[in-house]
């Protein structure tokens, strides 16, 4: 019963966000929220220096303007929203740019998560189109990734869902002075899709406790499923901080984001020189425990190196037992639901950061691996005990470790660290052909 032109007056004073929420409430309540008239007051307030609206014509501006006039009703509106948001990237993107020295990665990160006032959900979409939106992770920081953790006991069943959404979550207008609103207006940057049929056929089974079977999902996602009934027990993303903030964000909701090509530097490479001088940064860990933490420099491989679609870098070699690396602790994965916890073990996250020459980001991922009683004789002199495995393959390359178990010492040592660059991958990325 209140007319429009008091609603309208009634609006006029609220902020972006509350305009927002308040267009949700009926079709008429929606009209009323994108008039043109109230946005433009907003966009000459926020971007006063570049509108060069006088206070008076701002005080002025009505309905009557020709600005407001000219345009269907909510131009104003998307206007102001692509503003903020191309502003909001910009100060995150700004933070992202500074980088870690010994890594090669952002060192600001955990910064810029706080000023994005970014959070991950998950959304599983059962066959009958209805979804289900998990929030409310458990957050693990590492050097070089983050690893996310739902866990509850009221997930559906695993029978009746077809996909699982991973998404980066920000507030769609972030306001710094207060901590975001989750029931306010927000952005969805989709980051993943996973299709969940036929989930423990289709999957990378990693491991198992007495509670809980782990599934691999690529890339980088782990699905623990309860042994007694067919249900999710827990969902385990870990995420390597390289694009890792450009994922979460500027994405859309329904496609991923696609990093821009790299950019190759002029006689930058020569293919019959091979690599030279890469940088890897390996760390092994369950989440909560750090396992193998190292850092290895000057890396190369020679054109003898290349065979069947591979460049090889060898960087723990066998027989050389000087470079060998002890594993501090048991190896395993850990979780915990609202009610329980346990940890799997013969399985961690490998994140891998390698570095090409100029210290640029050239192979990152962040992905669990599973480990397996190899059935070759141990051959070492020097180490008695059981040989054990653990490898890993993407459409970049693939990483083929090798562990020995110290009976004496009840611990486990890296022998063994090679890797496997597909040429694709770097004849895309310098523009040489091998």
């Amino acid at each position: 019963s209140i007319p429009s032109e008091m609603l309208l007056k009634i609006f006029s004073y609220l902020d972006a966000v509350s305009l927002l929420s308040v267009g949700c409430v009926n079709k008429h309540f929606y009209e009323l929220a994108n008039d043109n008239g109230i946005w433009l007051k907003l966009c000459s307030s926020s971007f006063q220096p570049k509108w060069k609206m006088k206070s008076k014509q701002t005080e002025t501006v009505s309905l009557g303007c020709a600005a407001v006039q000219d345009k269907k009703p909510g131009y104003w509106k998307k206007e102001y929203i692509f503003k903020q948001t191309s502003a909001f990237k910009t100060r995150v993107m700004r933070l992202v740019k500074v980088l870690d020295p010994y890594t090669g990665l952002p060192c600001k990160n955990k910064e810029a998560m706080k000023v994005s006032g970014l959070s991950w959900i998950i959304v599983l979409k059962d066959r009958n189109g209805k979804e289900h939106v998990i929030e409310k992770p458990n957050l693990s920081f590492k050097d070089t990734s983050v690893t996310i953790l739902w866990g509850g006991t009221d997930w559906p069943c695993l029978d009746i869902l077809s996909t699982l959404k991973l998404f980066g979550v920000t507030p769609l207008l972030p306001d710094q002075s207060r901590p975001p609103n989750k029931n306010g207006p927000r952005r969805f940057s989709l980051i993943a899709e996973y299709h969940l049929a036929n989930l423990t056929e289709s999957s990378v089974a990693v491991g198992a406790d007495e509670l809980v079977q782990l599934f691999s999902l690529s890339p980088g996602l782990l699905v623990g499923i309860w042994k007694e009934k067919n249900e999710i027990a827990f969902v385990m993303a870990s995420l390597h901080y390289n694009q890792l903030l450009e994922r979460s964000i500027l994405g859309s909701a329904t496609v991923q984001y696609a990093p821009p090509p790299n950019k190759p530097l002029l006689d930058d490479i020569d293919p019959e020189y091979g690599l030279h001088d890469y940088t890897l940064h390996l760390d092994l860990h369950g989440r909560s425990y750090m396992y193998l933490c190292g850092s290895f420099k000057g890396l190369f491989c020679r054109k003898g190196d290349i065979e069947n679609g591979y460049l090889r870098l060898t960087v723990v070699s066998l027989k050389d037992n000087r470079k060998h690396l002890p594993i501090i602790g048991t190896l395993g994965i850990c979780w915990e639901t609202d009610v329980f916890k346990g940890n799997v073990k013969d399985c961690f996250m490998m994140d891998l950061t390698l570095l090409d020459e100029i210290g640029k980001p050239f192979w990152c991922f962040s992905a669990p691996v599973y480990m397996e009683l190899s059935s070759k004789a141990s051959g070492l002199y020097d180490y008695m005990g059981h040989i054990y495995t653990a490898d890993y393959v993407d459409s970049e390359g693939k990483v083929c470790m090798e562990f020995v178990w110290l009976e004496e010492t009840k611990e486990y040592l890296a022998i063994s660290l090679v890797l496997y660059v597909s040429t694709k991958k770097v004849n895309s990325w310098y523009g040489t052909n091998y």
